[in-house]
């Protein structure tokens, strides 16, 4: 054990509707072996205004100031998509540990171009569903034989994005060249769980559909088109030879959000639930089970950041497990926090259920 802090800049971190502001600042304020070091946007204001907000010790009105400083560790990268990969490719050339959101790349082949690029350095995806405590004792029981042979299973997720309303800051969400789309983010995430859960997806069957081709920007009063789906309906099938079905809705009030995962077996079931209007990556999830099992651990992370709207309340908390399984591989010099070749995994099984809903034909060749 050292008594070393790594020290961490974050790049997007906005007081102004910030996911960085809701997850990542109060996750990293709850981390032993990391520190808060400097923020960074586009503006000297916003960048002096969120390092006075969050506590960090530096601001940073160009992300690349930040990047070059020698002082830092970490770098996050928490801004719009398409920006993610000449920030990120810097940070790599830098030789810094780097933490993306997800999606990584706007494209599958930025993504593989910087888990290219990230091949001996420390890397993190913020999958961070996966790293949830009860996630993580799920797989610990299906991987322990309690529930006998597996079944099949069953997976029911909401998110409360991508329905008949937006407003301009988040409109491009809708369109095919952000890279950020209910896809590959919203889907994204409940595969990466299932996954984590009952291992690598085989082989996929799926169907999308576009409920709202144009939506209404409120505070315009504008019309947009949506250029991609808003609705997943999927058949698959885990490399335990689990039979899964999901299904995926956007658009859906917070008061009937929810994310069931259940897992049936021979000799028992469990089953994962939430209730986050965000989605099932977004604050904590409840594990039952009709056989015994260690409670899962207690969140490292559970606060809000300062500048936060109410409904991210519970953002840190998966997000913080991401620091922490980081910020153990810095200091045991360990390679074990899922990165960017695990978002390429993704990436590429995105891309395979986007192929079977195009073609109506079932997808083996997974990457």
């Amino acid at each position: 054990m050292t008594d070393r802090k790594f020290r961490v800049g974050i790049i997007g971190a906005d007081t102004q509707a910030s996911w960085a502001g809701a997850s990542h600042v109060p996750a990293l304020a709850a981390q032993p072996s990391l520190v808060l070091a400097g923020v960074a946007t586009r503006r000297e204001d916003s960048a002096r205004a969120a390092a006075e907000a969050f506590g960090a010790e530096r601001w940073y009105a160009d992300p690349y100031e930040l990047i070059r400083d020698e002082s830092i560790d970490v770098v996050t990268v928490a801004v719009k998509v398409p920006a993610h990969h000449d920030l990120v490719m810097a940070a790599l050339k830098a030789g810094k540990a780097v933490y993306s959101e997800s999606p990584l790349g706007a494209t599958l082949a930025e993504t593989e171009a910087m888990a290219a690029a990230s091949k001996s350095l420390h890397t993190a995806i913020g999958l961070q569903g996966r790293h949830n405590p009860a996630v993580r004792r799920a797989a610990e029981l299906v991987a322990s034989g309690k529930l006998g042979r597996l079944l099949s299973a069953r997976v029911d997720a909401t998110t409360f994005g991508y329905g008949p309303q937006t407003t301009s800051n988040y409109d491009y969400f809708n369109k095919a060249a952000s890279g950020a789309s209910f896809m590959t983010i919203t889907s994204a995430h409940v595969l990466d769980v299932i996954e984590a859960v009952l291992g690598n997806i085989t082989e996929v069957d799926a169907r999308v559909a576009l409920l709202w081709p144009e939506i209404e920007v409120v505070d315009t009063g504008e019309i947009s088109a949506r250029e991609i789906p808003d609705h997943l309906d999927l058949i698959a099938k885990s490399s335990s030879g689990t039979p899964v079905s999901v299904q995926v809705l956007a658009g859906v009030p917070a008061e009937d959000a929810r994310f069931t995962f259940e897992i049936r077996g021979s000799e028992g079931r469990l089953t994962l639930t939430g209730n986050h209007l965000a989605g099932a990556q977004v604050g904590d999830l409840r594990l039952t089970a009709t056989v015994a099992f260690t409670p899962p651990d207690t969140p490292i992370a559970t606060g809000v950041g300062p500048t936060a709207a109410d409904f991210w309340a519970g953002a840190a908390i998966n997000v913080g497990e991401v620091y922490a399984s980081l910020a153990r591989d810095l200091i045991a010099g360990t390679y074990k926090t899922p990165g960017f070749e695990h978002a390429l995994r993704n990436g590429r099984l995105v891309a395979a259920v986007e192929r079977a809903a195009r073609t109506g034909e079932r997808q083996r060749d997974l990457g």
